[in-house]
């Protein structure tokens, strides 16, 4: 090697200053959190302030809202049935069929969209279909998007239009 070459191990990156994660990469931390906390709910029934803990103690929670995680466990439990009849109709299929990663995906999605009006409809549904795309079957990021855009279409009608009617 010559003089001018330089190997990697002589001249390290610089490094960097860890950078705290955004407002929205923690709330996507805290929705993925939530998923499997909903989806270790709806399997086993454990009580919710029990998963809460168990969540808290075993999982790094250091990139995500812990606050917002908490908001989206509880609330989506705590009206399961609620946010069922908002999206049961628009399935193809009896809510029992449901995969359950798709069922916590649209329980989630739900939630967002008829309790949270700060979040935009647009990051509920794209949120929903990467929790599928990540935790989900091969297409049912497909159908998850289907079922929160229509769903969105019913809750969130003067947002959509305008946001269409600020567009033209």
């Amino acid at each position: 090697m010559s003089e001018v070459e330089t190997t990697n191990d002589q001249n390290p990156a610089p490094k960097r200053k860890d950078k705290k994660p955004s407002r929205s990469q923690m709330r996507s931390a805290s929705r993925g959190l939530a998923l499997q906390a909903v989806y270790q709910w709806q399997m086993n029934q454990s009580s919710v302030s029990e998963i809460e803990t168990q969540f808290t103690l075993d999982q790094d929670m250091s990139a995500c809202d812990k606050l917002y995680f908490r908001e989206l466990l509880q609330g989506v439990t705590s009206r399961a049935k609620k946010l069922d009849g908002l999206f049961e109709e628009l399935l193809d299929r009896p809510l029992s069929e449901l995969d359950p990663i798709e069922l916590a995906v649209l329980r989630l999605g739900a939630f967002e969209l008829s309790e949270r009006l700060d979040v935009p409809y647009r990051v509920a549904i794209n949120e929903g279909v990467e929790l599928a795309k990540g935790f989900g079957a091969t297409e049912s990021h497909k159908y998850v998007n289907g079922i929160l855009d229509k769903l969105a279409q019913r809750l969130r009608r003067e947002e959509i239009a305008a946001r269409r009617q600020a567009n033209k």
